[in-house]
Protein backbone atom coordinates (compact mmCIF):
# COMPACT_ATOMS: atom_id res chain seq x y z
CA UNK A 1 0.00 0.00 0.00
CA UNK A 2 2.72 2.11 0.53
CA UNK A 3 4.23 1.91 -3.05
CA UNK A 4 1.37 2.64 -4.19
CA UNK A 5 1.00 5.70 -2.19
CA UNK A 6 4.35 6.70 -3.19
CA UNK A 7 3.57 6.30 -6.71
CA UNK A 8 0.41 8.27 -6.20
CA UNK A 9 2.91 11.16 -4.68
CA UNK A 10 5.70 11.13 -7.10
CA UNK A 11 2.98 11.37 -9.88
CA UNK A 12 1.30 14.17 -8.40
CA UNK A 13 4.62 16.41 -7.47
CA UNK A 14 5.88 15.58 -11.35
CA UNK A 15 2.89 17.37 -12.33
CA UNK A 16 2.64 20.24 -10.09
CA UNK A 17 6.33 20.95 -10.57
CA UNK A 18 5.84 21.10 -14.31
CA UNK A 19 3.55 23.44 -13.44
CA UNK A 20 5.65 25.20 -11.09
CA UNK A 21 8.27 25.64 -13.24
CA UNK A 22 6.05 26.80 -16.39
CA UNK A 23 4.79 29.39 -14.26
CA UNK A 24 8.04 30.62 -13.54
CA UNK A 25 8.80 30.89 -17.27
CA UNK A 26 6.01 32.51 -18.34
CA UNK A 27 6.64 35.07 -15.17
CA UNK A 28 9.57 35.81 -17.75
CA UNK A 29 7.51 36.67 -19.92
CA UNK A 30 4.42 39.14 -17.68
CA UNK A 31 6.27 42.93 -18.05
CA UNK A 32 2.71 43.99 -16.07
CA UNK A 33 3.66 44.88 -12.38
CA UNK A 34 0.49 43.88 -10.83
CA UNK A 35 0.18 40.28 -12.83
CA UNK A 36 3.97 39.62 -12.38
CA UNK A 37 3.44 39.81 -8.86
CA UNK A 38 0.58 37.69 -8.61
CA UNK A 39 2.78 35.20 -10.44
CA UNK A 40 5.36 35.33 -7.95
CA UNK A 41 2.53 34.94 -5.50
CA UNK A 42 1.51 31.24 -7.11
CA UNK A 43 5.07 30.37 -7.48
CA UNK A 44 5.56 30.91 -3.99
CA UNK A 45 2.82 29.03 -2.77
CA UNK A 46 3.32 26.42 -5.38
CA UNK A 47 7.22 25.84 -3.24
CA UNK A 48 5.12 25.44 0.00
CA UNK A 49 3.15 22.48 -1.69
CA UNK A 50 5.92 20.89 -3.53
CA UNK A 51 8.00 21.25 -0.15
CA UNK A 52 5.11 19.02 1.47
CA UNK A 53 5.35 16.86 -1.51
CA UNK A 54 9.04 16.11 -1.21
CA UNK A 55 8.71 15.74 2.20
CA UNK A 56 6.10 13.13 2.47
CA UNK A 57 7.59 11.23 -0.48
CA UNK A 58 10.65 11.24 1.49
CA UNK A 59 8.95 9.95 4.72
CA UNK A 60 7.59 7.40 2.46
CA UNK A 61 11.60 6.49 1.01
CA UNK A 62 11.39 8.06 -2.56
CA UNK A 63 13.38 10.76 -4.28
CA UNK A 64 11.05 13.53 -6.14
CA UNK A 65 12.06 14.20 -9.36
CA UNK A 66 13.63 17.54 -10.99
CA UNK A 67 12.33 19.14 -13.64
CA UNK A 68 13.57 21.73 -15.42
CA UNK A 69 12.31 25.32 -16.67
CA UNK A 70 10.77 24.89 -20.10
CA UNK A 71 12.03 27.24 -22.82
CA UNK A 72 9.28 29.48 -23.67
CA UNK A 73 11.82 31.94 -25.48
CA UNK A 74 13.72 35.30 -25.01
CA UNK A 75 10.80 37.61 -22.74
CA UNK A 76 9.99 40.65 -25.03
CA UNK A 77 9.25 43.86 -22.72
CA UNK A 78 4.96 44.78 -23.25
CA UNK A 79 4.98 40.93 -25.17
CA UNK A 80 1.64 39.39 -25.81
CA UNK A 81 1.76 37.13 -22.45
CA UNK A 82 -2.08 36.47 -22.23
CA UNK A 83 -1.88 33.08 -24.36
CA UNK A 84 0.42 31.77 -21.93
CA UNK A 85 -1.60 32.64 -19.14
CA UNK A 86 -4.77 31.42 -21.00
CA UNK A 87 -2.46 27.92 -21.10
CA UNK A 88 -1.61 28.25 -17.49
CA UNK A 89 -5.94 28.81 -16.23
CA UNK A 90 -6.66 25.59 -18.52
CA UNK A 91 -3.82 23.36 -17.32
CA UNK A 92 -4.54 24.29 -13.93
CA UNK A 93 -8.02 23.45 -14.30
CA UNK A 94 -7.30 20.37 -15.84
CA UNK A 95 -4.96 18.95 -13.26
CA UNK A 96 -7.95 19.75 -10.77
CA UNK A 97 -10.30 17.83 -12.47
CA UNK A 98 -8.05 14.67 -13.12
CA UNK A 99 -7.20 14.28 -9.32
CA UNK A 100 -10.14 15.07 -7.33
CA UNK A 101 -11.83 12.00 -7.72
CA UNK A 102 -8.47 10.29 -7.84
CA UNK A 103 -8.64 11.86 -3.89
CA UNK A 104 -11.10 8.81 -2.90
CA UNK A 105 -8.50 6.23 -3.60
CA UNK A 106 -5.88 7.68 -1.43
CA UNK A 107 -6.28 6.23 2.29
CA UNK A 108 -3.57 8.15 4.35
CA UNK A 109 -5.97 10.67 5.50
CA UNK A 110 -2.90 12.91 6.11
CA UNK A 111 -2.11 13.09 2.48
CA UNK A 112 -5.39 12.77 1.00
CA UNK A 113 -5.78 16.12 3.03
CA UNK A 114 -2.60 17.73 2.19
CA UNK A 115 -3.77 17.48 -1.71
CA UNK A 116 -7.33 18.70 -0.95
CA UNK A 117 -5.49 21.23 0.49
CA UNK A 118 -3.04 21.63 -2.55
CA UNK A 119 -6.30 21.30 -5.20
CA UNK A 120 -8.18 23.92 -3.79
CA UNK A 121 -5.55 26.29 -3.65
CA UNK A 122 -5.00 25.18 -7.39
CA UNK A 123 -8.33 26.71 -8.34
CA UNK A 124 -7.44 29.86 -6.55
CA UNK A 125 -4.23 30.13 -8.86
CA UNK A 126 -6.97 29.46 -11.66
CA UNK A 127 -9.13 32.47 -10.63
CA UNK A 128 -6.38 34.25 -10.64
CA UNK A 129 -5.11 33.28 -14.36
CA UNK A 130 -9.23 33.95 -15.47
CA UNK A 131 -8.84 37.75 -13.70
CA UNK A 132 -4.95 38.02 -15.10
CA UNK A 133 -7.10 37.39 -18.72
CA UNK A 134 -9.92 39.65 -17.89
CA UNK A 135 -7.72 42.47 -17.26
CA UNK A 136 -8.09 42.90 -13.36
CA UNK A 137 -5.07 44.90 -12.20
CA UNK A 138 -7.04 44.45 -8.10
CA UNK A 139 -5.67 40.64 -7.76
CA UNK A 140 -3.65 40.65 -4.70
CA UNK A 141 -5.31 44.28 -3.50
CA UNK A 142 -5.09 48.12 -4.94
CA UNK A 143 -1.41 49.98 -4.56
CA UNK A 144 -2.92 53.39 -2.30
CA UNK A 145 -0.93 55.33 -4.89
CA UNK A 146 -2.24 53.70 -7.92
CA UNK A 147 -0.95 51.86 -10.51
CA UNK A 148 3.01 53.25 -11.37
CA UNK A 149 2.67 55.98 -9.23
CA UNK A 150 4.91 54.05 -6.21
CA UNK A 151 8.29 53.63 -8.35
CA UNK A 152 6.71 50.56 -10.30
CA UNK A 153 7.23 52.60 -13.33
CA UNK A 154 5.71 50.99 -16.68
CA UNK A 155 6.30 47.26 -15.54
CA UNK A 156 8.64 44.91 -13.63
CA UNK A 157 12.30 44.58 -14.09
CA UNK A 158 14.18 42.24 -16.21
CA UNK A 159 16.25 40.55 -13.27
CA UNK A 160 14.27 39.62 -9.96
CA UNK A 161 17.24 40.81 -7.57
CA UNK A 162 19.16 43.70 -7.41
CA UNK A 163 22.58 43.47 -5.75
Amino acid sequence: MSNDLLATLLEFHRERLTQRQRHVAVARHVSDYDFNNTYQNIIGREDVHLSWLEAAIAELGGTPPTIAEPALGAPVRKADFLPFVRDDAKTTETLVATWRPRLTSISNARHRGMLQIILGEALEHKRFFDQIIAGREDLLGRRSNGPGKDGTGDGVMAVRWIE
